[in-house]
């Protein structure tokens, strides 16, 4: 947990982060690190995509069915209150409490049998220090949750995502692959490859398409601008020939009552 956090603290560094002693609005979190899930009106889900990983057997070989995911949960002020409030009722000390700013977990999916295992959780301050650690080893089953429930959406998020992701996950893991996995990954390795290709191949037809259509556009536009521009120097054409006309006419009549 540590590790990851340390990642976290320097790239807020690097990134002039602003870190308040207490405030009411929750720390900022960078997005090349961790991946929003969600967030509701009390908090802010994340997990670290650069640390989350499989499980690893005694032997070394990658568990394709375990995933070991650092989380990140950011409060709002109510959630904060909530939990010092929580606190004082059950007695316990509140002083490291006034700059809390979220948790940190270390949490296991088990996608066999569709479990969470929560191993760490960690209370953190505006500077993303630990301020209490408990090792509460709960244990969710997800068909108990409801399916539009926070936790349940927050979960199955982060197993959408690995999903998508295996061959990039393995990466991140310090292990070796059986030999019936290591056929799997390579060919959804294959599959990503030729589904990015297809995707940067729609975006370029969209893309020349885009410019096709703006192209018509402009020239309908230039189109337009001309037609206005004759029609608005047929009407002042049409206007001096008027003017021209009229001025004839009043030099006749001035003419004829001169003659007059």
């Amino acid at each position: 947990m540590k590790s990851w956090k340390k990642c976290l603290l320097a790239a807020t560094a690097v990134l002039g982060f602003a870190v308040p002693a207490y405030a009411y609005t929750p720390p900022t979190v960078p997005p090349e690190i961790f991946e929003w899930v969600q967030s509701s009106p009390r908090m802010n889900y994340f997990f670290n995509k650069q640390m989350i990983h499989y499980g690893v057997t005694k032997d070394g070989v990658i568990d394709l069915n375990i995933l070991v995911v650092p989380v990140l949960k950011t409060y709002d002020a109510i959630q904060i209150e909530d939990v010092v409030q929580k606190r004082r009722w059950r007695m316990l000390s509140v002083e490291e409490y006034a700059e809390l700013a979220g948790e940190a977990n270390y949490i296991r999916i088990d996608l066999a049998k569709r479990q969470v295992i929560i191993d760490k959780v960690e209370m953190l301050d505006y500077h993303f220090s630990t301020i209490e650690q408990t090792t509460p080893g709960q244990v969710v089953e997800l068909a108990s949750l409801s399916p539009k429930s926070r936790d349940a959406i927050f979960y199955q998020g982060i197993i959408d995502y690995c999903a998508k992701n295996r061959p990039d996950i393995v990466k991140l893991t310090k292990g070796t692959l059986s030999k019936e996995d290591q056929k799997l990954i390579e060919k959804e390795q294959k599959e990503m490859e030729k589904a990015r290709h297809e995707e940067e191949k729609r975006l370029e037809k969209e893309r020349r398409e885009k410019e096709k259509q703006e192209e018509k556009a402009r020239k309908e536009k230039e189109k337009q601008l001309e037609k206005e521009c004759k029609e608005k120097e047929r009407r002042e054409k049409e206007q001096r020939e008027k003017e021209q006309e009229e001025k004839a006419r009043a030099k006749e009549s001035a003419a004829s009552n001169a003659g007059a």
